[in-house]
């Protein structure tokens, strides 16, 4: 059985990964998406909240979890018996990052091994750093994230729209 976790902080919710777990969830045969509860991060939502959003988007993926951790993914994945990782990648930036951190995870765990998938080309530009920007000044974030996340989004700014 192929297990795997698509980490991550989901801070907020966009199309690109709804696309990501999409697809991982078709070529694994299970799928943790594994929101990382990083203290040192001033996070836009709280990691329960951001577990909430995620299942209320995968809950019609049977073969899909949504959980956190925190500390070492390494770790984690030992926790919860995954051996593959999937990450998304953008732009060659991206893969430079990915892989060294790829390559230190496989050194501290030979049994892990990453999967990078590259983006829809239609998400290509788009990151949850873009929506906090745009949402924050009270631009249109609907092209961006899923339309059930808009308004909760825009009301952590005490925005109505």
């Amino acid at each position: 059985m192929r297990k795997a976790i698509y980490p991550g902080s989901f801070d907020p919710i966009t199309f690109g990964h709804q696309d990501i777990i999409a697809r991982s969830s078709s070529i694994f045969d299970e799928l943790i998406v594994g929101v990382l509860n990083n203290s040192a991060k001033n996070s836009l939502f709280s990691v329960d909240e951001r577990v909430s959003m995620l299942r209320e988007l995968t809950k019609d993926i049977p073969n899909v979890t949504v959980d956190s951790f925190d500390g070492l993914l390494v770790d984690y994945m030992k926790e919860s018996g995954a051996t593959i990782i999937v990450r998304g990648l953008r732009a060659v930036t991206d893969f430079e990052y990915e892989l060294q951190i790829a390559q230190t995870n496989h050194v501290e765990n030979p049994a892990v091994e990453t999967v990078f998938l590259t983006t829809n080309l239609k998400y290509s530009y788009l990151s949850s750093s873009v929506v906090r920007e745009f949402a924050a000044y009270g631009g249109d974030i609907s092209k961006f994230v899923p339309a059930p996340f808009v308004d909760r989004i825009y009301q952590k700014y005490n925005i109505n729209r």
